[in-house]
């Protein structure tokens, strides 16, 4: 990068207070800035102890741990300082004053950091987004799920997908180019044919699981719905373990979606309290109630809650509720069995239906049993998943539909070596690493053309 580029600090740990606060400063003046605070220049990749002083008035603002990682064998790929300081928010923010007064210094923006080191070709974009989503990780299967994109799953697999795609659109570019030439073969097109042939099936096959990766990082989404005093919001509160719904015996209480993120036996779940479906004047009701409708027609599995106490069918309050969503499922519940006369065992009734009391707690382990074997049910196969965003999934279509066409018109060479060009640059979004530059490299190298 430029050598004039600003160099940029921000805290790299938590919010203080706390016990230790980690300074990270990045760019062309890192080194500058850490003599200018701590009168020395550390050892490279050794933690060194430091008293760490204003420049400006020489007073002593902390004792600390220096590290220094000079470019490019750094996080970012530029010469990077780090200061481990006590944790008070006095301390981070007076060497903040200090730093923030030095020529070619500034605060970063958010995920400047990541986006520095993806510009200096350390993290390709999936890896990128493996990060922040191990960061943003609540449950072990997301943490797993996302500490293997951080390792390179899907972007190893593209680097290879992107050398045979390269090497495709040599031969194809060679083929139209220099056929006349004693180095190239006249088989050149087949061989490209051949290759994007494989391609194709690799990226195909790679998409078929696609949705498995998507869904685990966006969790299994279970609403809550049912007529207004079914119990909604106490089975929410059981299940979460907490209060997070007011529960209240008058009718339209909840008047909006509450959301609890849960971790059920390492699977991500969002639970979601719905407003009570029935018909009403109050037009703020009605507002909640047109909500709740709309939340568990996109949901993954609906819990219907009845009172036990009645005798209303469960298709009363189906009509214009959840379950029609392609692929949804639907479990009854019957609600309140501990205040019903009639005896009725608390459990599994049915593949689908569930006696229960969210007030007593009664067959609650039966249903949340039921909801950790649905969900490791849900986001299927143990075997990593490769694609984890939309975007990936939609790059990797555009890949493999460019690679479709290239096929359906190989015997139109000019045609064919666009649709592999265009083939590339979809996959070079992918991770960001496909250029012009590499497919000269491949034709010169393999070919000999120029000597």
């Amino acid at each position: 990068m430029a050598s004039d580029r600003k160099t940029i600090f921000a805290l790299s740990s938590g919010r203080p207070p706390a016990a230790i606060a980690v300074v990270r400063i990045s760019g062309p003046r890192a080194s500058d800035a850490l003599r200018a605070l701590t009168g020395k220049l550390p050892t490279p990749r050794l933690g060194t102890f430091v008293r760490i002083r204003d420049p400006q008035t020489g007073d002593l603002i902390d004792e600390a741990l220096a590290l220094y990682f000079p470019a490019p064998a750094s996080e970012t790929g530029e010469d990077v300082a780090e200061l481990q300081v006590h944790g008070g928010r006095a301390v981070v923010s007076a060497i903040y004053d200090t730093l923030v007064r030095m020529d070619g210094l500034r605060l970063a923006e958010p995920g400047e950091f990541t986006r520095r080191a993806f510009e200096n070709g350390k993290l390709d974009l999936t890896r990128v987004e493996g990060l922040a989503d191990l960061i943003f990780a609540d449950t072990q299967a997301q943490r797993r799920q996302a500490m293997r994109q951080l390792q390179g799953l899907l972007g190893n697999r593209a680097e290879e997908w992107r050398a045979r795609l390269i090497e495709a659109q040599a031969l194809a570019e060679a083929g139209i180019d220099f056929s006349d030439e004693a180095d190239v073969a006249s088989d050149v097109t087949q061989r490209a044919l051949a290759l994007a042939r494989d391609l194709e099936r690799d990226i195909a096959a790679t998409l078929s699981g696609a949705a498995r990766g998507e869904r685990l990082r966006e969790g299994l989404v279970v609403a809550i719905a049912g007529a207004p005093n079914a119990g909604k919001s106490t089975l929410l509160n059981r299940i979460a373990r907490r209060e997070a719904a007011i529960v209240s015996p008058y009718a339209g209480t909840t008047r909006d979606v509450i959301e609890v993120h849960l971790d059920l036996d390492g699977w991500p779940v969002t639970l979601l309290d719905t407003a009570g479906i029935r018909d009403t004047d109050d037009p703020v009701e009605r507002e909640g109630v047109l909500r709740a409708k709309a939340r568990a027609a996109a949901a993954d599995l609906v819990l219907w809650i009845e009172d036990a106490m009645e005798d209303a069918p469960a298709a009363a309050g189906m009509s214009g509720v959840p379950g029609a969503r392609e692929g949804a499922q639907v479990w009854r519940l019957r609600n309140k069995i501990d205040a019903t006369r009639a005896a009725m065992p608390a459990g599994r009734v049915s593949e689908a239906t569930f006696a229960v009391s969210a007030k007593t707690g009664a067959g609650m382990d039966a249903l949340l049993g039921a909801l950790t074997a649905h969900a490791a049910s849900f986001f299927g196969s143990a075997e990593p998943a490769l694609v984890t965003r939309e975007r990936q999934r939609r790059t990797l279509q555009e890949a493999a539909e460019a690679l479709a066409r290239a096929i359906a018109v190989a015997s139109r060479e000019d045609i064919f070596a666009e649709e592999l060009r265009l083939a590339a640059r979809a996959l070079g979004r992918l991770t960001g690493r496909v250029d012009v530059e590499d497919i000269l490299d491949a034709i010169f190298r393999d070919f000999c053309i120029g000597k």
